[in-house]
């Protein structure tokens, strides 16, 4: 029988690894002669090192949305609703958590598969703190008395400026002219001006990981109005203290809507086992094994079915149940080949702008040169 190795690539996060090793373990021992082997990264490594490029190396990607774009220009990945059958992609679509199994559909094929789901959500220490915020008025208020942590790196900036245009009244990226009309623009600024100029300013070196670290292993912030959910941090025994998550403040008259994120699972065109690598990417993805050993070994799965399932929520402290209204009204990103360049650059102007009180129409003029530098930047395909 032949020697089957399969190389995969993720991020190097519980919520990242674990399930993955734990069901590929498992897909072994079904399958004796394949062996997965998983290599892990930072969340920066993952951002700064082009995907595209790791295609000739790994047979399995953990990918995020806004890169289909570039799969599709380039073709290194598989089409997967060509290599899987029609009823399985139908309940893919009928379980996606908010928009995640679509995000990753781009010219009419399927890059990827949804195997993780989040977006921006907020988290509390239970014990500590009596009343939750419901407002942005409440949040403010709170962050005031110094108990509020928040992420401020770049990109969770970004996203959260993504949620703010919305916030007051316009979607982003309607427009190859500019990222956002001024004056709405101008408003998101300025809002979050209102937040970032109270928090501590190490949060501007943290990503939503540091918060949860920091939320969950001593007593001086008690909540966060918005960051990537890791329900990691909803189980018992994971931290010194369990957080708690749920849904966003209102902001005006409507609750705030935070930027979809996740993963999804690639198999590279190049692999020279496609379909034992598919073959995988079937069993982790499919609803029996999310709600059962995935969600089980730290995963955040990408099916609904796990969302609902009630020992899923049992063992995190009802993190699923409380936070997927906030994913069903998520923003989903752009996804144009060469969109990655914005998000990697623009994120750096608002930061200097948010840390040291900047002028708001200067940000904007930058981050709309950065957008049309990424309307014109194709990635070749890959040789």
């Amino acid at each position: 029988m032949e020697r089957v190795i399969l190389n995969g690539i993720t991020w190097g996060h519980s919520r990242g690894i674990t399930p993955l090793l734990a069901v590929s373990q498992r897909y072994s021992e079904l399958h004796p002669e394949v062996e997965i082997r998983w290599k892990k990264r930072t969340l920066q490594e993952f951002a700064d090192f082009p995907i595209e490029k790791l295609t000739t190396d790994y047979d399995l990607l953990i990918i995020d949305h806004p890169w289909v774009g570039c799969a599709a220009a380039t073709n290194c990945v598989l089409p997967l609703n060509q290599y899987l059958p029609a009823a399985y992609f139908q309940d893919q679509q009928n379980n996606s958590v908010g928009k995640s199994h679509i995000s990753y559909n781009y010219d009419l094929q399927q890059w990827a598969l949804a195997i993780d789901a989040a977006t921006p959500v907020a988290s509390y220490r239970k014990d500590l703190l009596s009343s939750i915020p419901q407002t942005w008025d409440d949040v403010l208020a709170l962050a005031k008395e110094g108990k509020v942590a928040v992420p401020a790196i770049p990109i969770d900036l970004l996203m959260n400026f993504y949620s703010f245009c919305i916030a007051h009244g316009k979607e982003p990226f309607q427009s190859e002219e500019e990222v956002i009309d001024a004056e709405t623009g101008i408003k998101a600024i300025e809002t979050m001006k209102q937040l970032y100029s109270l928090v501590d300013k190490k949060m501007f070196t943290c990503n939503p990981i540091a918060v949860a670290e920091l939320m969950s292993s001593s007593d001086n912030y008690l909540y966060c109005p918005f960051a990537y959910g890791y329900s990691n941090y909803a189980r018992n025994g994971y931290a010194k203290h369990v957080l708690h998550y749920t849904d966003v403040v209102s902001f005006g008259t409507q609750k705030l809507r935070t930027t979809l994120g996740g993963t999804g699972i690639a198999v590279s065109a190049f692999s020279k086992h496609k379909e034992a690598a598919v073959d995988f990417a079937r069993m982790i993805v499919d609803g029996e094994c999310q709600r059962t050993m995935y969600v089980q070994n730290g995963g955040q799965p990408g099916h609904r079915s796990a969302w609902t399932d009630a020992e899923a929520n049992s063992i995190t402290n009802n993190y699923f149940t409380n936070t997927l209204p906030v994913l069903d009204n998520s923003y989903v990103r752009p996804r144009y080949n060469g969109y990655l360049f914005f998000q990697d650059h623009a994120g750096e102007p608002l930061q200097q702008c948010l840390r040291n009180n900047g002028d708001p129409q200067t940000v904007l003029q930058e981050m709309n040169k950065l957008y049309h530098q990424s309307l014109l930047k194709k990635t070749a395909a890959v040789i």
